[in-house]
């Protein structure tokens, strides 16, 4: 078998694989023999039909499936072999003329390159790293919330400013139905939140999606919506109320303090504030590393500059699925998945240059903090050691999840890296600052 490479440009190749009898004729003729052994052919005894009548009978189909493996095997190998970085797989090209009957076979496949870039971390540039603070405002907010939640409720028929409302939000169209219950100073927009009051029960009150909320994404906790529906989203929706409930605060004092956190734990409404905010902060500072994770993905898309086999994709594009797309549609996938193909080749030369690599026992540390948290919320704040490596042993036998925890960790060393080499000022805000910054509004 000889395989030779000719390089179309510094992105395109064809390989060409030349299929001699010698390479394949002992297995095709070791098939034929175990069919002949055990064919029922009427007429023949079991193990007597003749060699010429399983060849006439089984032969093409050996020849195919034999040469197919053959030239899989030995393609695969060269690809291998010369240590080629491609991207997607061969392509075969058709040949109008190709001829079974003939006992030497030629068959070509294009390629397409990874393309060869560098990436200049250190050349990332106006980028923050937020700080995020739980201001007095938010712990006063979140005091108050809480002396609600625990606080004596009853039921009206009118609203007022603070009470807290039942109902149905409405969009036929978009076929939103979608029970939410809340109070008026969940809404950014004074105005919208102004039409509740002096409504009763069975009253429909309709509203504005357009900066409805200080963040688009709480739309799809309200309306049940998914993420990519809701930014932007300029509709109407209807809110029917359902029920009215004015809450009395509970009183601050040492059997609510119990209540929340456990006999003697705290004595003071500064404690409570001290938990909370040590409680908030580590929330903010997970939500500050994603968008600093975000914007440096950002910033070196716009900045690493490189040109990819874009028709070479796009015709892959086309056989990949289960169903073959149309040019067009491959167009579109292509448009579509761009950008993500271009960050994961960013990423896979970061974690070459900077020797970024997941051990087991990396694997292993990550979940068992993982599962040492989330105990922790469910009370169990003292685990045995053999109790959390037994559920780690567990979580690690499905491959699903060792992807998923994988990922996980490669994106924490990736944010360790780049908090390391990337030059950002650093900034402290509060956390309606970061929203804010965050998402514009």
């Amino acid at each position: 078998m000889n395989i030779t490479r000719k390089n179309t440009d510094a992105l395109n190749a064809v390989v060409t694989v030349a299929v001699s009898k010698a390479d394949y004729a002992p297995q095709v003729e070791k098939v034929l023999k175990n069919y002949a052994k055990n064919a029922t052919i009427p007429g023949f005894r079991k193990g007597a039909v003749p060699m010429s009548l399983v060849k006439k009978q089984y032969g093409k189909a050996a020849l195919l499936e034999e040469v197919n493996k053959v030239l899989q095997e030995n393609l695969n190998k060269y690809l291998q072999d010369e240590k080629l970085d491609i991207l997607g797989n061969p392509l075969p090209k058709i040949d109008e003329n190709f001829n079974w009957d003939s006992e030497d076979y030629t068959f070509e496949f294009e390629l397409g390159m990874a393309p060869t870039f560098d990436v200049n971390l250190e050349g990332v540039k106006n980028l923050t790293q937020y700080k995020v603070f739980a201001d007095d405002k938010m712990l006063d907010d979140q005091v108050l919330r809480i002396r609600k939640q625990y606080g004596k409720m009853s039921a009206k028929d009118t609203v007022e400013k603070d009470d807290d409302i039942s109902g149905t939000f409405i969009n036929e169209e978009k076929g939103i139905n979608s029970p939410s219950h809340f109070t008026l100073d969940v809404f950014k927009a004074k105005k919208e939140a102004d039409k509740f009051v002096g409504k009763k029960i069975g009253d429909v009150v309709t509203l504005k999606t357009k900066g409805l909320f200080d963040d688009d994404h709480k739309l799809m906790d309200y309306l049940k919506l998914g993420h990519d529906e809701v930014h932007g989203l300029d509709i109407e929706v209807d809110f029917k109320i359902e029920e009215i409930n004015q809450t009395e605060p509970a009183e601050l004092n040492q059997e609510l303090f119990d209540k929340l956190f456990g006999p003697g734990n705290v004595s003071s409404v500064e404690e409570i504030k001290e938990k909370i905010k040590e409680d908030a902060e580590r929330q903010f500072a997970s939500q500050a590393d994603q968008k600093f994770l975000n914007d440096v993905t950002e910033s070196l898309l716009g900045s690493t500059k490189f040109d990819l086999p874009a028709e070479f994709l796009k015709k892959w594009i086309q056989t990949v699925g289960e169903t073959p797309l149309t040019p067009e549609q491959a167009e579109e996938e292509y448009a579509r998945s761009e950008n993500g193909l271009r960050y994961q080749l960013i990423e896979g030369k970061i974690m070459k240059d900077n020797n970024l690599q997941i051990t087991f026992d990396d694997l292993k540390n990550y979940t068992a903090q993982m599962i040492r948290k989330q105990m922790a919320q469910f009370g169990q704040t003292n685990p045995t050691d053999a109790d959390v490596d037994g559920i780690v042993a567990r979580v690690l036998q499905n491959q699903d999840e060792i992807k998923r925890l994988s990922d996980q960790v490669m994106s924490e060393k990736m944010l360790n890296l780049f908090k390391e080499k990337v030059k950002a000022k650093t900034k402290e805000v509060s956390y309606e600052d970061f929203i804010a910054a965050s998402y514009g509004h």
